[in-house]
């Protein structure tokens, strides 16, 4: 009697509709492809600097590491919180948001950083920090998030957590294939970074715009 009156509460707050699920997914699958993406990116950005050395490279892949990590505990906190689409596509609008700044001030913050003449290994974590951190917190909490959203009943629990995670690391695989083989050879890096940043302002103001809450006595 109490399993079935939590399993009723469960799927009284998950989103059920097909095109608001599939939006989800759309986003979950969206930000593993996006954060693949910016840090294939993030070593190449710091490599003209600090070189490609496994410093740098182990700096980038930590940094990306613990954002996420940051990321998942946030998102999850957050996700108790009357979650819904519009606050997930807020998330995303973020996530997009605090990695601009990697175009107008990367260059001078790495410079700066270079001119410190910190030990090599210190200068390019100091870098990968400082550029790609707060950006990859966002990014995590979009998983967490949209499982809340998705999980129907506590049974299914399982069942959609799997779907989610098994589209957003299809996702992220993408972004890293696309990006490696294909985006750095036919454009310049900026260029990959403001289209990234585009697809998700749209996609964010979208989730926006057809998934405002409404009000609702009940």
């Amino acid at each position: 009697m109490s399993q079935a009156a939590a399993d009723a509460a469960d799927e009284a707050e998950a989103v059920g509709g097909g095109a608001a699920r599939l939006f989800i997914y759309l986003i979950a699958g969206w930000s593993g492809f996006y954060v693949m993406l910016v840090e294939l990116l993030g070593g190449r950005l710091i490599a003209p600097y600090f070189g490609s050395s496994i410093y740098v490279w182990g700096a980038v892949i930590f940094v990306f590491m613990v954002g996420l990590a940051i990321g998942y505990l946030v998102g999850g906190i957050l996700s108790t919180r009357r979650p819904s689409i519009a606050k997930l596509a807020a998330i995303l609008l973020t996530a997009a948001a605090t990695t601009t700044p990697i175009l107008f001030a990367g260059d001078a913050l790495l410079n700066s950083i270079y001119d410190a003449g910190l030990d090599p290994r210190a200068a390019s974590l100091a870098a990968c920090a400082a550029l790609y951190l707060v950006p990859t917190i966002f990014c995590g909490m979009i998983s967490p998030y949209s499982i809340r959203l998705l999980i129907r009943t506590r049974r299914q629990s399982g069942n959609d957590a799997g779907y989610l995670y098994f589209v957003s690391t299809l996702g992220s695989s993408a972004g890293t294939l696309m990006t490696a083989f294909y985006f750095v050879l036919w454009f310049e890096v900026n260029t990959i970074l403001i289209s990234a940043i585009g697809v998700s302002v749209m996609l964010g103001i979208v989730g926006l715009l057809a998934f405002r809450p409404r009000s609702s006595a009940a």
